[in-house]
């Protein structure tokens, strides 16, 4: 499997150049002594003595957005309490109580109505985050068991959801559509569902910060932010192309196997590499919670500039719902992200479907 390290030593000088613009990478060497008696715990848990006694440990910093991922080998081996049996599988599901069983009955409608798709209808969300602020509630209560038809379905009725809004509010230009899936990726409701939200006056913060990069990467190197770093990628094998939509594993995830996809549209095609990465994530890797997000341009003119900025989408895997610990803590709240993933075998579940990932090497970027 590909590392970091050794695939920059590889590239031409004029790729390593581009690179270092945009990335500060540190390898660092995590040391330390086990005592006798902890040996035989340490074998079983972690596999060996030596991966435990020298630990590589990778830290790399996009200077440009100002994202770090710190990477270490055996993170994910780490002991954690479990509920003993996952109360949600891919095969069946189990809702005492399910509120969107009956959005017409349970849920509180948008002043400008309701949007209907084939497979899912909106309703107003009932304690908000954005005055225009709504939900796409699937029609199938499994919140796993989508399909590449459903997930074009869900992503087109909320765009149709951001129009209508921008009709009767055409102040509010900004949309913003998020997917928790199950309560490690924060959902409150089991049954499957998405957010959406329509701002005015500005994008919400992190996506201005990102439009700001591009701005100012734009002024300095006369070049796109968002081409450059999707070819950096791409020099790096971690990239798929599909009919002009770009798809990433990412370099510095926020958490694990972090996915991005660009596109210069929000089109089918572009939901349907939606679908690839989610499904990636469910039937390749085994993952029962995640969070994907995607962000437009602005529906209609604006002061500050949007060139070159895409629709844009990203989708991190939170793991396995019988996990009771979280998988953040005070490092990723305040310092950096910490993560256990190699986007590198990422890639090569992305670009091979039918890939067979050893569940012990998942951990190694450099």
């Amino acid at each position: 499997m590909d590392t970091l390290d050794k695939v920059l030593t590889q590239l031409p000088a004029s790729d390593k150049s581009l690179f270092q613009r945009f990335y500060t990478l540190c390898i660092q060497q995590g040391q330390l002594c086990i005592p006798d008696h902890l040996k035989d715990y340490v074998i079983n848990q972690f596999g060996s003595l030596e991966v435990v006694a020298e630990q590589k440990i990778v830290r790399l910093h996009n200077k440009l957005s100002g994202e770090e991922s710190i990477f270490n080998s055996i993170r994910h081996l780490r002991p954690s309490d479990t509920r003993g049996k996952n109360p949600i599988s891919i095969d069946s599901i189990d809702i005492e109580t399910d509120i969107f069983a009956d959005p017409l009955q349970t849920t509180t409608e948008d002043l400008f109505s309701r949007i209907y798709g084939k497979f899912c209808i909106t309703a107003s969300n009932i304690a908000k985050c954005n005055e225009l602020h709504g939900l796409v509630i699937f029609n199938k209560s499994h919140p796993l068991k989508f399909t590449r038809e459903e997930v074009i379905d869900y992503l087109d009725t909320s765009w149709r959801w951001a129009q209508q809004a921008h009709k009767y509010y055409p102040a509010n230009k900004y949309f913003f559509f998020c997917w928790n899936c199950l309560w490690r990726s924060g959902a409150s409701i089991n049954h499957g569902h998405a957010q959406m939200t329509l701002n005015r006056g500005r994008a919400y913060s992190r996506i201005e910060s990102l439009r700001n990069t591009a701005i100012a990467y734009q002024r300095q190197y006369n070049s796109n932010y968002f081409n450059d770093l999707f070819r950096i990628h791409q020099m790096l094998g971690l990239t798929k192309e599909v009919d002009g939509v770009q798809i990433m594993a990412y370099l510095t995830p926020i958490k694990n196997n972090e996915i991005i996809v660009m596109s210069r549209e929000l089109t089918p095609n572009f939901a349907s590499c939606i679908y690839d990465g989610l499904a990636t994530y469910r039937d390749s890797l085994g993952v029962t919670s995640f969070n994907m997000a995607m962000a437009t341009p602005p529906l209609s003119r604006t002061r500050e500039t949007w060139q070159g900025f895409p629709v844009i989408s990203w989708m991190v895997d939170r793991g396995k719902l019988e996990y009771r610990s979280s998988d953040i803590g005070s490092l990723e709240l305040f310092a950096a992200n910490s993560v256990d993933c190699n986007p590198f075998e990422l890639a090569e579940l992305l670009t091979h479907p039918s890939a067979s990932i050893p569940p012990l090497s998942r951990v190694v970027i450099a």
